[in-house]
């Protein structure tokens, strides 16, 4: 399956941007997504990940209470909407789809190629 992230961009503190997942080649609903972050000098870590239904979601704690992940099978398409962002939440972020849920970047086969936010103050 191939992924293109989309959605990154410039946008001050308090604000929010929606990133989509879009996904094509095997059939889209046989994967669980999770999104993935990786801010300069950093370690990738964990944001959040969505089974294949869409039933079944978990966000890491930085994230809590402020983004949301998504998925609309019939458009093959995963989305994080992301308010309040802060300064810290500037990274480049990744989709990623595998075979079942998970933190780790190891749970997951298939990554997209990445999308830039930047939260200015």
């Amino acid at each position: 399956v191939q992924l293109q992230a989309s959605g990154g961009g410039l946008v001050q503190v308090g604000g929010s941007l929606r990133l989509s997942c879009a996904a094509s080649g095997r059939p889209f609903s046989n994967y669980a997504v999770g999104w993935f972050r990786q801010a300069p000098g950093k370690e990738r870590e964990f944001v959040a990940t969505i089974d294949w239904s869409g039933r079944s979601t978990y966000h890491a704690n930085p994230v809590q209470g402020r983004f949301t992940i998504s998925r609309d099978n019939a458009k093959s398409t995963v989305y994080l909407q992301m308010n309040n962002l802060k300064p810290e939440d500037t990274a480049v972020y990744y989709c990623a789809a595998g075979p079942g849920i998970g933190i780790n970047i190891y749970n997951y086969d298939y990554w997209g190629q990445g999308t830039l936010v930047t939260v200015s103050s």
